[in-house]
């Protein structure tokens, strides 16, 4: 089993979660709960590495809180 780190984001526009996986081309989707959403990648993500392992174009490394004055 793999494990992958996704990004969520509300879209401001559907009301809508957004998730994609950094670095991982292909990997996103999106869904009214979080719940579905997790469903859904989970699913695209299988879809994906049916092809074999990905070339990760970058890695998730966290988050970051920036001030601006």
């Amino acid at each position: 089993m793999k494990t992958f780190t996704a990004v969520v984001e509300r879209d401001s526009s559907t009301g809508l979660l957004v998730g994609h996986v950094p670095g991982f081309p292909g990997a996103h989707s999106q869904a009214e709960t979080f719940e579905e959403l997790q469903e859904n990648l989970s699913e695209v993500i299988g879809m994906l590495l049916e092809d074999g392992d990905p070339h990760m174009d970058a890695e998730f490394v966290g988050t970051q809180l920036i001030r601006v004055a």
